[in-house]
Order: C-alpha cells, then structure tokens, then sequence
C-alpha cells in the first residue's frame, strides 16, 4: 500500500530555495511554497502537516499557524525555539536545526575575540586618521587564556574546540552539571578568573536577564563579554557604564534592544564591537540548516520524537 504524501510548507523566498531542493530529497513528501508575508494561505497550503518558517525574520509566519488545520510539526531552522515556542500548541512538534550553526557562529566569536584582543577597531581608527600607531596601542594574546562559556550545545563546544587550538582554556556551563560541565548554580562562583565570557545559551525565562549588574561586576577587569546567544540574556542597562567606564569590553551579535535605534548609547561606547545579528550568515548556512531540517521531519514522518524537539506550549 502506498504511504500518503506529507505536504510540507517551505517559504518561496530566494535564501529558501535550497531548501526546496533539500526536502524533496525525503520520501513521500510534496514541498509545497509559500510567501512567510502572506495573510491567507491557499486550501492547499492549509492543508500542510509540517510549517518550516523562513530562513531570515523567521517569527512573521506565526499568524498563520490557525489555518493549518493538519498541522503536526513546526520546523525551525534557528538553533533556538523561543522566537514560537508559546505559540505552537503542545500537540504540535517544535523542533530546531540545533548543530547546523555550530561551524559558522562559533568562527564569528573567535573573530570576534581576536578582533577584541589585537585592538582591530583602535587600530581601524588610528588608519581613518592616517596614523601610523606602532607602540601606540596595547595588542594582546589569546594563548593562555581562559573563556567562561554559558551555554554548552553544539555551538558552546565548538566555540571551545576552536578556542583550544589557539591555547587557550574553556569552561562550560549549562542548564544542568554534567561531566565536564558545571551547572547554572556555579555561575557567579566561578565568573571571575575568566577573562573572556562567551554567551551563546538559548533564551528562556532561566537565562533571561542572566548576565545582569552582579554577574557583570563579577567579571575580571578588561574581560571580554561576547554575546552569540539572544540579546534578552544580557542587561542592556548594566552593561553600559562597564563599557563606558573601559572596565570591560564587548562584542555583540545579539543586543536588547534589537534591532538596535541609531541613538542607542551602544553604538558610542568604544569597547563595544556590534555585528546585525549576522553571526551564522555566510554561504551555506541556510543549506546546513535545512540538512538538520530534513533529519528532524523525516523522524517526525517515521514516527519518532526528532532529536532536536524541544518542550513547549
């Protein structure tokens, strides 16, 4: 007997269109377009039993998830599920491309705290002004270091296998002590002695706020606060007279607010280097993620619990 075609709704846009490819891939399916901007969907379209929202902005299709009437799965392709997890009714499947961004964001934060450490943006405005600055700047080393890492996923330990092969020393914390990982509640114990934290934890109400005015004093002199994770997890208000102070330094994908206004005060500080959210964003990603997208429906079609499902609703 043959199986029944899953219809799969896949966003029409252009850095979604490897997607389509990707998905075809999967038996007994039938990859169905649609336009994530769209305020009524097509009788075809809702008749969908898995929603992949868009590679970029992906929260817009969340209006449509009432005229899915078949719906069993929404696949994300973000590491994290906050953006839909209270929306998507726990009967329905929420699962993430969790590991497709390990590679990518992992190689923004080693760039980002070199960029920190070898005083790139000083020397970048020392070239605006013709200056040649030999001796004019203090540079430092990554070998020796050592970077607290809050969030110990696919990204957090990738983060910390590429800072290994520079020299330097990584400790992990997550949700929950493991192994070689310690636990939420040794956080503010052993920040300090750290001069390198690296956020790249999901948000959740846990890690909302986490690194707020203790967690930030506790932070050695001169230390580097990077922020792969969600801008919410970091106080925006507490940061800034560290920043403007010069006793720490920052380097931000992430902020809250986001994305940030033209005269927000984060844009002055001089410690602070700020990328648009754009950590992940190089060729192949959105490839990667939809891989990780295929592995997550096609156990979802045999039946089974995804590996990347996460709790909800």
């Amino acid at each position: 007997m043959t199986a029944a075609v899953v219809k799969i709704l896949v966003s029409s846009e252009a850095d979604d269109l490897v997607g389509h490819d990707v998905l075809n891939d999967l038996r007994n399916v039938e990859v169905v377009p649609y336009d994530p901007d769209v305020e009524e969907l097509t009788a075809h379209q809702s008749a969908a039993a898995v929603l992949l929202p868009p590679y970029r902005s992906s929260h817009r299709p969340i209006r449509l998830l009432e005229q899915l009437g078949s719906l069993g799965m929404v696949q994300l392709l973000s590491a994290g599920a906050d953006e839909w997890a209270a929306d998507v009714p726990s009967a329905i499947t929420l699962a993430t491309a969790r590991g497709a961004h390990a590679g990518p964001v992992s190689e923004w934060v080693l760039s980002a705290v070199l960029t920190q450490l070898r005083q790139w943006p000083t020397l970048v405005r020392f070239q605006d002004k013709g200056v040649w600055a030999h001796r004019k700047f203090e540079a430092d080393t990554l070998a020796g270091k050592r970077a607290l890492i809050v969030g110990a996923g696919a990204i957090g330990r990738e983060v910390a296998r590429r800072l290994d092969v520079f020299g330097a020393y990584s400790t992990l914390v997550a949700s929950r002590a493991r192994d070689d990982v310690f636990g939420p509640d040794a956080l503010t114990e052993i920040v300090s002695g750290h001069s390198i934290v690296v956020i790249t934890a999901p948000l959740t109400e846990k890690t909302r706020g986490l690194v707020g005015s203790e967690f930030l004093k506790r932070m050695d002199d001169n230390a580097i606060l990077v922020n792969a994770g969600r801008g919410q997890i970091v106080d925006t208000e507490a940061l800034l007279p560290e920043l403007a102070s010069g006793r720490l330094r920052a380097a931000l994908d992430v902020t809250d607010p986001e994305p940030l206004p033209i005269d927000h005060p984060l844009w002055s500080q001089k410690g602070a280097v700020i990328s648009p959210h754009s950590a992940r964003t190089v060729p192949g990603t959105n490839r990667l993620c939809y891989k990780v997208a295929a592995q997550q429906i096609a156990a979802f079609l045999r039946g089974e619990r995804p590996p990347n499902a996460v709790e909800h609703g």
